[in-house]
């Protein structure tokens, strides 16, 4: 609500956004501790500001540039309710931002998002914010960007396998040996998430919140070996292992932000366990977020040098037929040389780009005994001595041989065309699946939330110690596992394979061929009741008006029909006004039409534009029906019903055909 009161007001734009995302820390700051005494945000607004609104923009103003100041570099005459609140640094207020103008509801919305419980925050409001935001700016913008965000459950499902479920199952080994326990905790700090495609920062958050509670166990555990001094000290996971990338400067700032409160959140529950309360202010470790362009960016120079251990994440959803014309671009350059990409979906990009990344390129090194070695990858010029090269270059592989991935994706990448495509492609990289959630429905907290069926896959360079495959009976419900000895890319337990698309039939059988288009405008179809209208003024019209058919009127026993004019003679034409009425306006959308082949066939009013339709009687299959039904429904249908292009055809079909393609 004070997002639209300020952003009808006039304050809009980044600095709106970056407004909120500090308003979003000092509501959360004054409920955890960070702002000493508790509520000392509220207590500004509230009593030392106008009940008008008119100086809250100042006082905030004035604030942040406290926030941003060490107290030695304040001034000693510095207000004391101001000099109270403590120096945050990590750039988070450095920015100078123009002071926006409150009113008097805007100041009562303020206090309004103060009163608010912020200590206890899921991870989840950032998603839900950053969605509906987004939503206020354009109605189809969430679809352009893909920005279905992820709910805890779902992040859940994929950090479980991909490494949570291994760590936890090693410190149960290890917990009872002070020095295997030890070497855990340093595993712990050393390892590094990307999520090249993060948004508001979720799948990180969550992460991280595990990760550091699997730090509170070990903690836990090492006072069985004495206690522990300087508990501050003590904690060695931070921030600074989580890497992200994301297109939108907006929700890469609340990413940014949302992994310092998780950490806070976490540093709170360790304070409570030890009897030791302590934050991390200022703040001097940050997360990696990128704002940028994942698929163009090259991650190799935005990771660490010691490399990464997981990718992970949920990229854009988006559909061949709905990518805007970067997007194209940005598939166009990843998948250069592949036969049939373009009917990849925006998603299939990361799994490509993070192939490339797991698989490395090849170097430029020319001889055994040149000492200066180009490495194309970082594009630096690097000496080397005899062959030292070479065995940091067979480190390198052998450390992304190790690297683990996973993506929650539409499951549209596991079915049809696409897979011999994609799989073929990362199948001859070396990628192997290592595990993967069968198809389930998607879920979130978010206002208009997206209704998708998602799948989740685990992939790496070879093959898994344990294939785990998660199936579902009823994709709304829960998982149950499956122990798998290979997953295919159709997400079965079977044996590696990716069927490359064929036009044609496996065997000497009839072709299944779409139905007839019209590209009339709509002119040369017809209702139930414009139908019966057309005969009462023009009963001539009668035999020329055929069943249209397509899979929701084969489905649903919809009536629908069309003036089929195929053989018409220009004379009977002549004679039904309103008919000829129907086919001038075609010709007329025709001539108007972008296409030039649409323009062409304008010549030809009174047909189809693709003309398909089988001489006898033939086999319909309609090309959508419901996932509820364990079978589609097809039929016969005679030559006089027009099968559209919702329907496939199989002309000539025999019972034989129809039990083939009915059954199991």
């Amino acid at each position: 609500e004070l997002h639209d009161a300020l952003k009808q007001d006039g304050y809009s734009g980044e600095k709106l956004e970056v407004f909120l995302v500090r308003l979003v820390f000092c509501f959360f700051a004054d409920d955890t501790g960070i702002f000493t005494p508790k509520d000392s945000f509220l207590d500004l607004i509230e009593n030392r500001t106008r009940e008008d609104g008119a100086d809250v923009g100042q006082t905030l103003a004035t604030l942040f540039e406290v926030l941003n100041q060490s107290e030695s570099e304040r001034q000693k005459s510095l207000d004391e309710d101001l000099a109270r609140f403590p120096h945050v640094n990590g750039r988070l207020f450095e920015k100078t931002l123009p002071i926006p103008h409150f009113n008097s509801a805007m100041r009562a919305q303020l206090i309004a998002c103060c009163e608010l419980n912020w200590a206890a925050i899921s991870p989840a409001i950032f998603g839900a914010m950053f969605q509906k935001i987004i939503e206020l700016d354009a109605k189809d913008r969430r679809r352009q960007l893909g920005a279905h965000y992820t709910s805890e459950a779902n992040i859940l499902k994929l950090i479980g396998p991909l490494f949570l479920d291994e760590l936890r199952a090693e410190f149960a080994q290890v917990k009872k040996d002070k020095n295997k326990l030890f070497a855990f905790h340093k595993k712990l700090r050393s390892l590094t998430f990307l999520d090249p495609a993060c948004g508001c920062g979720n799948f990180l958050v969550v992460t991280y919140r595990e990760l550091r509670r699997l730090e509170l166990e070990v903690l836990r555990a090492a006072q069985a070996f004495g206690p522990i001094a300087d508990v501050f000290r003590a904690v060695q996971v931070n921030v600074d292992q989580c890497y992200g990338i994301e297109i939108e400067e907006f929700p890469a700032q609340i990413a940014q932000v949302a992994l310092w409160l998780t950490d806070h959140q976490m540093n709170v529950e360790v304070g409570v366990e030890f009897g030791t309360y302590f934050a991390r202010i200022p703040l001097t470790t940050s997360a990696s977020i990128r704002h940028g362009n994942a698929l163009k960016l090259d991650w190799e120079a935005f990771v660490p040098p010691t490399g990464l251990s997981y990718i992970l994440g949920n990229p854009p959803f988006i559909g061949k037929t709905y990518q805007s014309a970067p997007q194209k671009e940005d598939m166009a350059a990843l998948t250069h040389g592949m036969k049939g990409a373009g009917v990849l979906d925006y998603v299939a990009g990361w799994y490509l780009k993070a192939a490339q990344y797991l698989s490395g390129r090849k170097h430029g090194y020319a001889g055994r005994d040149k000492k200066q070695f180009e490495d194309v990858r970082f594009g630096k010029q690097k000496t080397f001595v005899g062959d030292l090269f070479v065995e940091l270059e067979q480190a390198d592989e052998t450390a992304r041989a190790k690297i683990r991935c996973a993506f929650v994706s539409t499951n549209s990448i596991t079915q049809g065309e696409q897979v011999g495509v994609l799989w073929g492609e990362l199948f001859r990289q070396g990628v192997r699946i290592h595990f993967a959630h069968r198809t389930f429905k998607w879920s979130n907290e978010a206002p208009g939330k997206a209704a998708v069926h998602c799948v989740i896959v685990g992939f790496g360079m070879g093959e898994p110690q344990q294939a785990r495959l998660f199936d579902y009976a009823d994709p709304a419900g829960e998982a149950h596992e499956i122990k798998a000895t290979q997953i295919n890319p159709y997400l079965v337990d079977a044996p590696e394979v990716a069927l490359p698309t064929r036009g044609e039939p496996i065997c000497l059988v009839s072709e299944m061929v779409n139905g007839s288009k019209p590209t009339d405008g709509g002119n040369l179809l017809l209702s139930d009741s414009e139908k019966i209208k057309l005969i009462v003024l023009e009963p001539e019209a009668a035999p020329w008006i055929r069943r249209f058919m397509g899979a929701e009127e084969f489905i649903n026993g919809v009536d629908r029909w069309c003036l089929w004019l195929k053989e018409m003679p220009p004379e009977i034409l002549c004679r039904l006004p309103h008919v000829m009425a129907r086919v001038e306006s075609v010709r007329q959308m025709r001539i108007a039409s972008k296409d030039e082949q649409t323009r062409k066939d304008a010549a030809t009013p009174t047909l189809f534009q693709k003309i398909r339709q089988p001489a006898t009687n033939y086999l319909a299959i309609p090309k959508t029906s419901s996932e509820r039904r364990l079978y589609i429904p097809i039929g016969f249908l005679s030559a006089d019903v027009i099968a559209s292009t919702e329907i496939f055809t199989v002309p000539n079909a025999t019972p034989y055909h129809f039990g083939i393609l009915t059954s199991t």
